[in-house]
């Protein structure tokens, strides 16, 4: 009992002590509960979707997918916009190291807002997976999109709760310009067949996320060693949910682009080799008969 009694104490302590107090009444701010009942509900759909439709037709939801990215693709160019001015664009705000600022006013209350808009994307790009479901493209619900999927909410909740700005607009704003990349291959490819000229750089958006990744792990490393007062909780626990991206999404560029392009080029030179013994064989077949 002394131990869910100091869990429940020391959960009442973090929000309504520890958090920041511009977001507390902001939707779906006031408890981790409702988005923790989101993810539920989607890892639920996940598994019981997929069973759900095991012996029913495909949905082609063509029009539905089309507005949806386009949609994601306005909202994630705005969210990068918002950061953009606010972080990146504003003198005052250190690239390197930036503490948090509580003010509620200005560009501060801007960069918590635009926080908000980040996390709550996340909520919305769970329907990623329901088109998935529902398309029957059940080879691309692997570990890493479900995982991924589950864990944004959560994660950028407990960032807007306690630290929405400072060291934390490094992610997001990398992220959300990822995502208007994304959303727009997305875009393009469910416009049809037509459209597939134009979408040869799919291998390169997954070399741009794990780039990403790797430029996230090196400034957030950087901001620890010169302690820039931002919670260091917070560097630590996002080391570590960078460093699981980074080799999952190292895994798979390898088994989608490595592995296959080296399993291609050892079927063409196989088919070569096959090729060049038949013509010598044909060869010396026809030698054989003009000499006798």
């Amino acid at each position: 009992m002394t131990f869910f009694k100091n869990l429940v104490h020391n959960y009442e302590y973090a929000t309504t002590k520890l958090n920041d107090p511009r977001t507390t009444d902001w939707f779906l701010m006031s408890t981790p509960w409702p988005t923790i009942a989101i993810v539920t509900a989607y890892l639920i759909f996940v598994y019981g979707g997929q069973k759900w439709m095991k012996n029913r037709t495909a949905y082609s939801l063509k029009d539905a997918m089309l507005c949806y990215n386009f949609c994601l693709v306005i909202l994630n160019a705005y969210i990068f916009y918002e950061y953009l001015v606010s972080t990146w664009l504003n003198p005052k705000f250190s690239k390197s190291c930036q503490v948090m600022d509580y003010s509620n006013e200005g560009l501060p209350l801007r960069l918590a807002k635009v926080s908000w808009w980040f996390y709550f994307s996340k909520i919305i790009e769970l329907m990623d997976t329901v088109f998935f479901v529902l398309r029957k493209k059940n080879n691309q619900i692997s570990f890493l999109h479900v995982y991924h999927h589950s864990t944004m909410p959560l994660l950028w909740w407990t960032g807007v709760k306690f630290v929405p700005g400072g060291e934390s607009y490094q992610c997001a704003s990398i992220n959300s310009f990822i995502h208007v990349l994304m959303y727009t291959y997305y875009l393009l490819s469910a416009m049809g067949p037509q459209m597939q000229k134009f979408l040869w750089w799919k291998r390169y958006m997954t070399t741009f996320q794990l780039i990403q990744f790797w430029w996230i792990l090196g400034h957030t490393l950087h901001a620890m060693y010169v302690n820039c007062d931002f919670p260091i909780g917070f560097g630590f626990a996002l080391l570590a949910y960078d460093f699981s991206h980074i080799v999952l999404f190292s895994h798979f560029y390898y088994n989608t682009y490595t592995k296959k392009a080296r399993a291609k080029k050892a079927e063409t030179d196989k088919n070569l080799t096959n090729g060049t013994t038949e013509k010598h064989s044909s060869e010396n077949g026809s030698t054989t008969t003009r000499r006798k």
